[in-house]
Formats: C-alpha cells, structure tokens, sequence
C-alpha cells in the first residue's frame, strides 16, 4: 500500500492555507507550522476597542477583493465560505466625497467601462477621449508593453486630472507603489483581467467579514476536518536536510527538531523568513541553488501600508467606500465604512498605501483629513495599524524568485514569480499552483 507524502507547509497565511489546502487535495498527510498565535499572516483579524471601551473586530489592513480573483473565490466556497453574505458586490467605483469620478455600470464588457468613462462626473470629454484612445491602443498591443516601462510612461497620453483621480488611485490600490516607480506590465495584466475580463470582473468585493474569518480559519477547519494539522505558536529555525530527500525541520533556537520527517517541505512565509531558511541552507549544506534564490529573495524591496481606524457615533458615507484626494498632507487614499461592511457602525478605515513616515504624524494628517474631506471633525482615532513589509515594490522589469527551490523544497507567496502584483489573488494562485511541484 502506498504511504501518504509527509508535508509541511512553513506559514499559514493566505498563500499557506491555499497550498495546504492543495497538497490534501492531492492524498498529502500536510502539517502547517505558523510562528503567530493567529492565522491568516498580512491579512488577519486583530482586536481593538471603540474609544469607549466597547471591543472591536480590525483586520492588520484593510483589503478589497475584485470579481477576477476567481482562486480566492473559488477557495472560499470549497472551505465553506457563503462569499454571498461573507463579500459585497458592487460596480467598480473611484468616486469621491464630492460625487465626482468614475462609477462602472452593471452592463457586459466593454459596455460597463464605455458608458462609466462617459458619465464620469467631474472628467471634460478631453479627458474621456484620452482615456478611451489609450485604452484601445493598450488592448491592440495585447497588453503588453517593454518590460522597463513604468506606469507613468504607460499612461503618458493621459491627461493630469485622469492621472490625479484614475491611474494614482488605481496603481498604488493594486500594486501598493506610485506609478511612476511601478511596473507598466504589471499594471496592464490587472486592468486586463479586471476591466476586461467579462462581466463581473472588475466588480469591488469588500470584506463582511474580517479577514481571518474571510478565508483563513475556514481554511484551517476544513483542513483540520481532512485529517491535516495547523500548530501555531511555532517559528521555524532552520531546515535540515536528510539522507534521500527528506526533511527534518528545527523549531527552537536550542536546536529541539519537530519529531518525524517530511519528504516536502513548501515555504509560505514572508519572503524575508523565506530566505533565510533558504540562505541557512546554503551555508551549511552548501547547496547552490539556494544561494540563488536566497539572493534573489532578499534583494526584494518593500512598500508599508497604513490603516487609520476612527470612530464617532453616526459616521456614515454616502457609500461604503470613497476615494480621497491625496497629497502629502493628506496621504489616504481611501476610506470604507465599515457600519455599512461588517455592523460596526461608526468606524471608518482609512487606507494610506505606499505610506511613509511617523505613525503618529500620519493618524494626525488622516483625521485632518477627514475633516477637510469628508466634513467629520470629530472622528476619534481607534487604532492605527502600519504593515511596514505589506507588500514587494512591484518595479519594472522586477525579478522575482521563482516557486522551485530545491528538490523537495518549495515556495509561494504573494512575491514568487508571477503574473499578479502582492495581492491575496497572487498569493493563493502561487499557493495552489505550488503543490502541482511537489
């Protein structure tokens, strides 16, 4: 009889539990060693409490689905995640507080983005017709462009007003990095599997729910339930490996290893930890092809992203979530309400990608910023989260670590090598699609 492969899986973020998940479909006996108490790594529940006293449910940053992340969804359902009451659907939008910007109507591609470019309120025809001609230039070329061409060199024909209130807004949502420093090609390869992807794709789907509860602790049960194992608590140290390709992990810096061995090992933590297993590996077992990946891995560079929550009785948007005008004394570029999300009414998130700078300082200009832009001087600050590693620097022509290590060692996350920027998209697609190399 055929004994199960033994697999372990370092990380149980989004990309860990995808490939857990993975890797028990494929008739894998799979263990999950997760340093945190909590699952769910960049995109998990935290606690806090209302300025009142009374408890709150956060998450370490507040993150947006799209209709195209058809791996999320699709791994949502198969752990029991209703994604129907669990997401709100709606029409992709970048209005802000004054009414103005774009709203894509419910209608079959291209007819969404056609007749949303052209009601865009606040946009002259100048601005619709450069957006429009560039658009269609963007899909005759397939979507492709040099690999050296930023996101400001790709939008070049577009006019300040379309780069203030369209492409900044939407480049540093997606790839968390200013246009001019962001990838063109990956830029493209979003707008194109969301805007034109069919009907539904480039819909906004924001989190009921936090985001533990969103995928990864439903992950963890039906895990659980397939005989798997999810140990918390547990940061790995090194790997070891052993005679015939196996694997002993080594959990404490005393050197204690983690009884029994495992013939796979995949990394899904964050690539920093990931590569300095990998680069361990190197120096003692003096395996080369380590030291390329550990090399490439550490030369990623990353962008913060800071999530002000604040709260005062009766604050409500006009919709759930609002695009706000940035500048460097105002550096959110989004707010979402999350009394009209998930019931705590009151509280609003205000998100500032590629942030930097003091957290002190930025909670401070948000609030101003709240008050300039959306009337509400009031706002209490509740808590302000900053994920100083969220996500790579999506750059052009960016080389990224592929999913191979080793034989018998693996990796994925949201920065292997791949189409997507660092989303939870990216990050479970490179979860699923890792298991197919073990």
């Amino acid at each position: 009889m055929k004994v199960a492969a033994n697999v372990a899986v370092v990380g149980a973020g989004w990309a860990g539990m995808a490939a857990a998940i993975a890797h028990a479909q494929a008739g894998r006996q799979v263990t999950v060693f997760e340093a945190a108490r909590t699952v769910g790594g960049r995109a998990r529940a935290v606690p806090g409490s209302l300025p009142d006293g009374t408890p709150a449910t956060l998450d370490n940053g507040q993150h947006i689905l799209i209709g195209a992340y058809a791996e999320s969804l699709r791994l949502m359902r198969l752990v029991g995640v209703d994604i129907d009451t669990a997401l709100l659907r709606l029409p992709l939008t970048l209005q802000f507080p004054d009414g103005q910007g774009l709203q894509l109507p419910d209608l079959p591609q291209p007819l969404d983005a056609l007749l949303g470019i052209a009601r865009a309120k606040g946009w002259g025809w100048r601005d619709k017709l450069a957006l429009l001609r560039t658009a269609t230039a963007w899909q005759l070329r397939g979507f492709r462009c040099a690999p050296a061409t930023s996101v400001a060199d790709l939008c070049a024909p577009l006019t300040p007003r379309l780069m203030a209130e369209f492409i900044d807004p939407l480049c540093v949502s997606a790839l968390n990095t200013p246009a001019r420093e962001a990838s063109g090609q990956v830029f493209l390869r979003v707008l194109q599997d969301s805007l034109f992807s069919g009907r539904g794709g480039s819909n906004l789907l924001l989190p009921r729910a936090d985001l533990g509860a969103l995928f990864p602790e439903a992950a963890m049960r039906w895990l659980q339930q397939q005989g798997g194992q999810v140990i918390t608590g547990q940061r790995i140290q090194r790997l070891q490996p052993l005679p015939g390709g196996r694997w002993q992990l080594v959990v404490a810096a005393n050197g204690t290893e983690e009884p029994g061995a495992f013939d796979h090992i995949t990394l899904a933590c964050p690539s920093w930890e990931a590569s300095r297993l990998v680069e361990g590996l190197a120096s003692t077992a003096g395996l080369a092809g380590a030291v390329r990946w550990s090399t490439t891995a550490s030369a990623l560079r990353f962008e913060a992203i800071t999530t002000v929550y604040a709260h005062t009785p009766g604050a409500r948007l006009p919709q759930p979530m609002l695009a706000l005008r940035n500048t460097a004394a105002h550096p959110a570029q989004f707010v979402f309400d999350r009394g009209q999300l998930d019931g705590q009414h009151g509280l609003l998130a205000f998100v500032v990608s590629a942030s930097d700078g003091d957290r002190a300082l930025i909670e401070q200009q948000v609030l101003q910023q709240a008050a300039a832009q959306l009337g509400m001087p009031g706002l209490q600050p509740v808590q302000t989260v900053v994920e100083k590693r969220a996500t790579f620097a999506c750059t052009p022509g960016l080389q990224r670590p592929g999913m191979q290590v080793l034989p018998g060692l693996t990796a994925c996350g949201d920065y292997v090598d791949g189409p997507y920027p660092a989303t939870l998209e990216g990050a479970v697609l490179s979860g699923t699609a890792v298991a197919a190399l073990a």
